[in-house]
């Protein structure tokens, strides 16, 4: 979705952000200006956003933080060992999140990204 992030990150914002959906439709036109602040320290891939907000127009996606996407993770046997969540702040992009639900299955962002992709 964009040089400026790194590759990762963007293609599994494009995976979970619906280009049929009006808020997700907004909230990938702010994808190219969007950096990374920083990523957990555990190694799931989560990563925080910093974005020039006056360079971009809102999402309508209300006041507050809100959960703008939640996928959940299926691996090729079937299993859901977690979900990524994408969360906006007052309709801005503010962070992606990769939950584990699962101590038998490393759910990291680069797992999160195989399990996304469309069946080939």
């Amino acid at each position: 979705m964009t040089g400026s992030l790194p590759e990762d990150v963007a293609d599994v914002l494009g995976l979970v952000l619906n280009p049929d959906e009006p808020a997700h439709v907004a909230l990938r036109r702010q994808v190219p200006q969007l950096r990374v602040q920083s990523r957990c320290k555990c190694g799931c891939g989560t990563a925080y956003f910093e974005l020039d907000t006056a360079a971009v127009e809102p999402a309508p996606t209300g006041p507050g933080t809100v959960v703008a996407a939640d996928v959940l993770l299926l691996t090729e046997a079937g299993e859901c060992p977690g979900e990524v969540l994408v969360f906006a702040q007052g309709g801005y992009l503010s962070w992606l999140e990769i939950c584990s639900w699962s101590d038998d299955i490393d759910v990291n962002l680069a797992a999160a990204r195989r399990w996304l992709q469309p069946p080939s």
